[in-house]
């Protein structure tokens, strides 16, 4: 899949809607991976891809940790672009919303017309009550706070509540469990969005553990082997998995990594598990993978991740055990995890 492209796509107006109290973190930390994202595009040449909205009922608000906040823009009435709108979860065993600024969230949120791509509703923590309340959860899938999962039942009993689960994805709903795993949520948006190696590049800058999915417990190869501090093997990781058709060599790797080859291999040993030339085959798997789940046919999907023919795909597919052939693996979803 050309990544390049992806991270090129429309602008996305990115909406936090906001009530007294909101969890901070529920908002604070996936704003944040926006940024980190939209400066890594800008610095590699490519545009900004998300534009960041506050807004809520009033234009003066505070946080759950009592800081104050101000600028607050209105909740939007019209959607002229792209849009995902985020509504983050509040403090206390229970979601009230018997109060007008809760009401008027929730009146704004019946009138939303969600549709997949153009606008998607994304939840954190108790946040998928506030949906559940304005009945966008009837017929979906979701998730969120262990402690609120009856609560959400109940309040939705036409939804599926999905329990013991990072995140849920049924678009064009977007919900996750809670605090840090709102985290998780918007790098898998943003890896959808931009590619799956931006994604890992903005783990990485927020060291934050890194998950797969919310399906897959296998790590994909483009945020596995991330889990360390090294920032020369982090410089070669980034470059191989931006380029990984490109022709690599363990002295080209450690070009990169401004050492020489045979004390490059000793680090990713011991920082990743595995070898650099392994490490690459991983990432030339996944990244034909996601081609030929977007339509490639397996000499595209070979051209693209840098196997030099159909037959060297195909050797690497046994190798690493994936079930069935590259050409019957162009169903729906999204793979790469499932390397051993």
């Amino acid at each position: 899949m050309d990544e390049a492209r992806l991270a090129d796509g429309a602008p996305i107006r990115v909406v936090f809607a906001l009530l007294p109290h909101s969890l901070i973190l529920d908002w604070a930390g996936p704003a944040e991976a926006l940024r980190i994202a939209n400066r890594l595009l800008v610095t590699s040449g490519r545009q900004a891809r998300f534009e960041l909205v506050f807004a809520s009922p009033r234009s003066t608000s505070t946080s759950s940790v009592g800081v104050d906040l101000a600028g607050l823009q209105p909740l939007p009435s019209h959607w002229d672009a792209p849009a995902w709108v985020v509504v983050v979860g509040l403090p206390g065993d229970t979601v009230a919303v018997d109060n007008d600024q809760a009401q008027a969230l929730l009146h704004w949120l019946r009138g939303l017309r969600l549709e997949s791509g153009r606008l998607d509703l994304i939840t954190i923590c108790a946040g998928t009550l506030l949906a559940a309340h304005a009945g966008l959860l009837n017929g979906r899938r979701a998730t969120t706070h262990h402690h609120h999962l009856d609560e959400l039942q109940r309040a939705a009993p036409r939804c599926e509540v999905v329990a013991n689960r990072v995140f849920v994805l049924d678009p064009p709903l977007y919900s996750s469990a809670g605090v840090t795993t709102g985290i998780d949520l918007t790098l898998q948006r943003i890896a959808e969005t931009c590619g799956e190696s931006l994604a890992a590049r903005v783990a990485q800058t927020m060291v934050v553990a890194m998950r797969r999915g919310p399906n897959d417990p296998e790590l994909s190869p483009f945020l596995a082997y991330r889990n360390h501090l090294h920032a020369a093997l982090h410089r070669v990781q980034d470059a191989v998995s931006e380029q990984p058709q490109a022709d690599w060599t363990v002295p080209r790797m450690a070009d990169v990594a401004h050492t020489s080859p045979r004390h490059l291999t000793r680090l990713f040993v011991e920082h990743t598990g595995v070898a650099p030339l392994a490490y690459l085959r991983r990432l030339r798997l996944a990244t034909a993978q996601l081609a030929l789940q977007s339509g490639a046919n397996v000499t595209r999907a070979a051209g693209i991740s840098g196997f030099g023919s159909d037959t060297q795909l195909r050797r690497a597919w046994r190798q690493f055990g994936l079930p069935g052939s590259p050409s019957a693996s162009g169903s729906p979803g999204r793979g790469g995890g499932h390397a051993k």
